[in-house]
């Protein structure tokens, strides 16, 4: 079954999917029951079920799924078998918490540029590049990602310039929703909306 028939509740999943796959991976493990996914994931094991058998990779009763196996076929869903070039605007304390964050380690993601307003001193081995030199540079390594950690007021402004230089999908951090064209991808990490939504369920628990 192709990609595109995917739900967007089950892509939103596939990460967490990969994630525990390779931790049973880094332990050893090769083989996992969709009932032992469930309890990891907190989703009923018919749904796992469900949710595998959109995938090449078919679980065996009394067996499970192999580990590798379901990792390797959920790396290429996801795209990650083909490595993706990455670039981060913004070297401020956010954008240095991504620099050395290991999702660019193993991942299918390589860092490679890091801009802000001027040029800086090196970050965990990254150089900092002038914004200035940022078109050029997206043109010459075909920067296929750009993560944008700029403040608020200026996440519009550069989010048009890596656009104009051919990028078509953005990381945002900034808080604001950005105007890009419809062919460009945006998700959006608001991290004061998300906490807004956590104190609104906090007090909407069922009180004892």
């Amino acid at each position: 079954m192709g990609e595109k028939t995917l739900s967007k509740e089950l892509i939103a999943r596939l990460p967490r999917y990969f994630r525990y796959l390779d931790d049973y991976m880094n332990v050893g493990i090769k083989k996992v029951s969709s009932g032992e996914l469930s309890h990891k994931m907190n989703v009923t094991a018919s749904q796992i079920r469900h949710d595998l058998g959109h995938f090449t990779i078919s679980g065996q009763q009394g067996y499970g799924y192999n580990v590798r196996e379901l990792y390797d076929e959920i790396k290429r869903v996801l795209g990650l078998d083909k490595e993706k070039k990455v670039m981060i605007v913004g070297a401020g304390n956010r954008g240095k918490a991504l620099i050395s964050h290991r999702m660019f380690r193993n991942r299918g993601f390589k860092l490679e540029g890091v801009f802000d307003i001027a040029e800086m001193p090196d970050i965990n081995g990254y150089h900092v590049f002038p914004i200035n030199e940022l078109p050029e540079f997206i043109k010459e390594h075909n920067t296929d990602l750009a993560i944008l950690c700029v403040p608020s007021q200026e996440g519009s402004i550069v989010a048009k310039q890596v656009v104009d230089a051919g990028i078509k999908a953005i990381l945002n951090f900034c808080y604001v929703d950005l105007d890009v064209p419809e062919d460009v991808i945006v998700e959006n990490v608001h991290l004061r909306d998300n906490l807004m939504v956590l104190a609104y369920k906090y007090d909407n628990m069922p009180k004892e």
